[in-house]
């Protein structure tokens, strides 16, 4: 049975309670913990421990695993005291690289580091497979396992990082002075709210953001820019670009040579992009609706009068995609035929697989962040970058900081780094919405949400849709966004690239090392589940921009002479004209 409908204004409804001693304690609790929940976590460990302490066969498994362990460490100890060749006891998981390199081979290092594969297994053993335990708190326990033993990682530690000690007589300690220096640096960027070393090369609108074009409309959530066409005739229907409000727009329009929004308009076609602006307190009440008003559905009513009486090809990457298919199955429902398309990049639209993000979202975290969130009005830029890092903590804490700090070396800062740096809040109401209706209650994918007081369903789009997915996404996984393939009632085009979550997008022709599968799904066919799709589905050398622009090109009409910049109206409103150069003014909002 379907469950009740829900809409955005009733999930606000329930975070404004009155203000008590609750709220304020909560809040200045979560400031300590990161925006962690200490109550979700606590629950988590207790129904773990609860079920273990309750599972003798569980604990003989895991007392027979450590002694047979024990053994093979043994073992392996006394063939390498007589062939320091021999083979190891244990391979690291083929995405950890901390011991890779040749010095990690050599004795007493091959033995640290093998001890601690071992005993980082025994752990994964012990925290996973108790019966009675939600998967939930079973994946919650197994993550906060996962951390604490990265922290405790033979690489962290100079004594037993070969690596660090050869740097180390190498440069008779001068990668601990250069590494104090590194870190004194950071600090006090951190503190006083700077940019890190080396963003400053990338400064919006100079260096990143260059391709020409004006802002033609403005409203207080959003700036619409046009850009500026580079060919004599253009494809008659004009590309929206809906990024997600969780980022800077830019990241579609990096450098030159790695611009997507340059990539589009070198190819003939009249691109809009929406940039958003950056949240403070006063804009705390913005709902996730008030985004699909302000933001999708304005800026798609700016482009039909400035390209009239053409269909708008719609492009949403993650968050911004999610928002992009609530806004299409409201206007199919509402009969809205505007659309000539949809593209979605790692963008999410049934969350029951959301991945490692769900760790941080259930009743307990979700109430916690929302009394962090009515204290100051947003989420913070830091507090979200951490919960990103954290799922990737050997990538962007621990090996960055081996490297920073103790070998004394920076690692150089290209554009993608500089664009991550520059973060953006979330307003309270809205990102309270988002995680409750869309990955608690997952809503959409159950026909619940409400726009203007009436579910949708995105069986009801008919539009083509393309759909890109990366291979290495922990923020959108690739499972997870193929479910648009059996939730619409249109033509999916499914492409999985390599690379991760921005990587994988920014992904230029020419690039090195990238590939990409890709197949159709037609609307009447059968569902073919995940796996079996990328068994079976082509593969291909290179950049996937040139599958879809020609995609793009495919569901286009003819070329014409290129549309005027904006476009003059009658009475107060109704113009859309040049306000401003690209990039505009919201997007350099600190």
């Amino acid at each position: 049975m379907q469950g009740p409908l829900r809409g955005p204004a009733e999930a606000h409804s329930q975070a404004l309670r009155p203000l008590s001693f609750d709220r304020p304690l909560h809040a200045a609790t979560a400031r300590l913990t990161a925006g962690i929940s200490p109550a979700a976590l606590m629950l988590a460990h207790v129904d773990w421990a609860h079920h273990l302490l309750r599972s003798p066969d569980k604990q003989a498994e895991l007392l027979r695993k450590a002694v047979r362990k024990w053994f093979r460490y043994a073992d392996y100890g006394l063939r390498a005291c007589g062939d320091p060749d021999c083979p190891v006891c244990i391979d690291p998981l083929p995405h950890d690289k901390r011991f890779a390199g040749d010095a990690w081979q050599n004795q007493p290092f091959a033995a640290i580091h093998q001890g601690f594969l071992l005993m980082q297994q025994w752990w994964h053993s012990a925290t996973t497979g108790v019966e009675g335990v939600s998967k939930h708190h079973e994946d919650v326990v197994s993550f906060v396992t996962r951390q604490l033993l990265d922290v405790v990682s033979p690489a962290n530690f100079p004594l037993t990082n070969p690596d660090v000690l050869e740097a180390t007589r190498r440069q008779g300690g001068m990668n601990f002075i250069q590494g104090a220096a590194n870190l004194y640096e950071d600090w006090r960027r951190l503190a006083t709210g700077a940019p890190p070393v080396g963003a400053e090369a990338f400064r919006v609108g100079r260096d990143v953001a260059i391709t020409p074009g004006k802002v033609v409309f403005r409203n207080r959530l959003i700036e619409l820019i046009q850009y500026a066409p580079a060919t004599d005739t253009v494809y008659a229907e004009p590309v929206l670009i809906v990024p997600a409000w969780i980022m800077k727009y830019y990241i579609l329009d990096l450098s030159p040579e790695n611009s997507l929004v340059g990539y589009l308009v070198g190819k003939g076609h009249t691109v809009f992009v929406i940039s958003w602006k950056n949240p403070t307190s006063e804009d705390r009440d913005l709902g996730l609706d008030d985004y699909r008003r302000l933001g999708v559905m304005a800026a798609l009513d700016a482009v039909a009068a400035i390209v009239p009486k053409r269909p708008v090809h719609t492009v949403g990457y993650c968050l911004g995609g999610t928002l992009l298919a609530i806004a299409a199955a409201a206007m199919a429902r509402d009969g809205d035929k505007r659309l000539g398309s949809l593209t979605l990049f790692a963008a999410q639209t049934d969350f029951t697989e959301a991945g490692e993000l769900m760790l941080f979202i259930d009743e307990a975290q979700v109430s916690f962040l929302e009394d962090m969130m009515a204290e100051q009005g947003y989420l913070d830029t830091r507090q979200m970058a951490g919960a990103f890092q954290l799922l990737r903590s050997n990538d962007f804490i621990w090996s960055a900081m081996v490297q920073t700090y103790l070998m004394g070396e920076r690692r150089p800062t290209i554009d993608l780094m500089a664009w991550n740096a520059d973060a953006t809040r979330m307003p309270y109401r809205m990102h309270s919405e988002y995680l409750r209706h869309l990955f608690l209650d997952n809503d959409l994918a159950g026909n619940r949400y409400a726009v203007e007081g009436r579910p949708v369903s995105l069986r009801d789009i008919r539009a083509p849709v393309f759909a890109v997915s990366t291979i290495a996404d922990h923020v959108a996984p690739w499972r997870s966004v193929y479910k648009i393939q059996m939730q619409t009632n249109a033509d999916v085009t499914f492409v999985l690239s390599n690379g991760g979550h921005n990587a994988g997008i920014v992904s230029p022709p020419g690039h090195p090392h990238r590939h990409h599968q890709i197949a159709t799904h037609k609307e009447d066919e059968n569902y073919v589940d995940p796996d079996t799709w990328q068994a079976a589905a082509v593969r291909h050398e290179g950049s996937w921009w040139p599958c879809w622009q020609g995609w793009l090109v495919g569901h286009s009409s003819d070329r014409v002479p290129p549309p005027a910049t904006g476009c003059a109206g009658k009475g107060a409103g109704k113009g859309y004209v040049a306000l401003k150069d690209a990039p505009g003014s919201y997007v350099l909002e600190p």
